[in-house]
């Protein structure tokens, strides 16, 4: 992969910031770190586990990621961080499919923990806990809403200080209406209204976070990251907190262009 640079470097909080001219380039530049964090854990631990966030946001950060192939993705571990409640496993806005589609069918990590939004809801948030709970989480690849959620952690919902791990939340309208904005539904009405999502305790507790957001219609979510007050308010504010989380962002989501 190649080592792009930086158009600017900045901070907000302990939160590092890497701007880019382009998606293609931010992309391509998030999978270069996040492969060599993945090697490096390797280096000295015998598994890396991972949550990995599945959204158009993320298209070229996966793709990137899939093509090294210097990655022992065997000693690899996944979790996802949401899923729709309501959908077939195999429908295509599935979260778990996507991911299926553009990493976990490519790569073949060695242990891949998908949500079953089908099931009991309470059991499989208890279940999908439980093996979050079994060791830390190393890396988390994650992405920011048009709301500033992280996750399915929309403001209404959101809980810096949230007990549970993963839990069942109801998706509030903007959030809803960016997954048509996204080309993932047709229609507002075809989107679910409910989903299991990680909790942000669940998210910020991974050891290092890497946040990918391109695109103009999260440039008002990133401004609010980076300059509003810490609050449910943009739930993404929680990672100016967090002691090792890079956001990659272009122009257009920064506020360049």
């Amino acid at each position: 992969m190649s080592r792009l640079g930086t158009i600017v470097e900045t901070d907000a909080d302990q939160l590092k910031v890497k701007v880019f001219e382009t998606r293609a380039a931010m992309g391509q530049r998030a999978a270069a770190d996040v492969a060599d964090r993945i090697k490096s854990l390797l280096g000295s631990q015998s598994e890396v586990r991972m949550i990995f966030a599945a959204a158009p946001s993320q298209n070229e950060m996966l793709q990137a990621l899939a093509a090294d192939k210097d990655i022992d993705w065997n000693r690899v571990t996944a979790f996802h961080m949401d899923e729709y409640i309501g959908l077939p496993a195999d429908a295509p806005q599935a979260f778990g499919q996507f991911l299926k589609d553009r990493l976990f069918n490519i790569v073949r990590p060695g242990k891949v923990h998908i949500i079953d939004s089908s099931a009991d809801i309470a059991v499989e948030a208890q279940r999908y806990s439980g093996l979050l709970a079994e060791a830390p989480i190393d890396i988390v690849c994650l992405g920011i809403g048009e709301n500033g959620h992280i996750a399915f952690n929309d403001p209404p919902v959101a809980d810096f200080t949230d007990p549970l791990l993963v839990k069942s939340v109801e998706l509030d309208l903007e959030c809803r209406q960016q997954q048509v904005n996204d080309g993932c539904f047709a229609v507002l009405e075809d989107v679910p209204k409910h989903a299991l999502t990680l909790t942000i305790p669940a998210l910020v507790a991974g050891k290092q976070l890497f946040c990918v957001v391109p695109g103009p219609t999260k440039r008002e979510a990133v401004q609010q990251t980076l300059n509003g007050p810490i609050s449910t308010a943009c739930p993404a504010s929680i990672l100016r907190r967090h002691t090792n989380c890079m956001l990659y962002v272009d122009k257009a989501s920064y506020g360049m262009e």
